[in-house]
């Protein structure tokens, strides 16, 4: 299933008249779209089961929260997905946005739990030589480059060293991999299937962190 071209130019036409009057109007093409991308989203979802375990789709809504924005405009003009790993056993999500100009597919931990950052860190202290081999994976760097993003702390966290010489790692407050796609490669024939290997080339990240968000400092299992 390709990405619909007509549906690229709804977004960018929503973009210039993102204003309530414009999308009542034309809200049976958006419905239409809508439809069929409901359809390419649960065909990734059975890509992505056939590598993952996946415990829920979600899909955003057009509507923008205003309340607490700085952006009062009532759309997002763009089309988005999460996937939701399984549960307590895997942990982290996938993720993509469909917009011109700015589509791109994410992973990972974009704002831990407190308590999940704490054990992340914990585990980067003790030892980093995990972390630095995904940062270092030839297919990781294809996708995603050489970095985890995220915000991150100017120093060290409290607690931690601040002369540690994985500083840079433990300084994150969330561990993202992201990667951007242009508007030719959306909506090219083969755009799914390069999302989904980019999906599989975040496998050893969400390994690596499954594992350390479901054991102990010693290694032994927590759930």
């Amino acid at each position: 299933m390709q990405f619909d071209k007509s549906a690229f130019q709804f977004l960018s036409d929503l973009k210039e008249n993102n204003n309530r009057e414009w999308f009542t109007e034309h809200k049976p093409r958006f419905t239409e779209i809508q439809n069929d991308v409901k359809k390419l989203f649960s065909e990734m979802q059975v890509n992505l089961e056939k590598h993952d375990e996946i415990e829920k789709m979600k899909i955003y809504r057009i509507y923008r929260d205003v309340r607490f924005s700085k952006d009062k405009t009532p759309y997002n003009p763009r089309l988005a997905v999460s996937f939701s790993r399984l549960g307590k056993q895997l942990r982290g999500g996938y993720f993509l946005q469909i917009k011109p100009g700015e589509t791109l597919i994410g992973g990972g931990f974009w704002q831990p739990e407190k308590e999940d950052l704490l054990r992340i860190r914990k585990e980067i202290e003790l030892d980093a030589t995990d972390f630095r081999a995904i940062l270092n994976d030839t297919n990781y760097i294809k996708h995603f480059g050489k970095t985890f993003e995220g915000e991150e702390l100017k120093s060290a966290p409290r607690g931690f060293d601040k002369e540690h010489p994985d500083v840079d790692l433990l300084r994150k407050k969330g561990f993202i991999a992201i990667q951007n796609f242009t508007d030719k490669e959306v909506l090219a024939p083969n755009f799914l299937e390069e999302v989904d290997n980019s999906f599989k080339a975040l496998r050893p990240f969400f390994n690596l962190f499954s594992d350390v968000l479901t054991t102990n400092l010693n290694g032994e299992s927590i759930i």
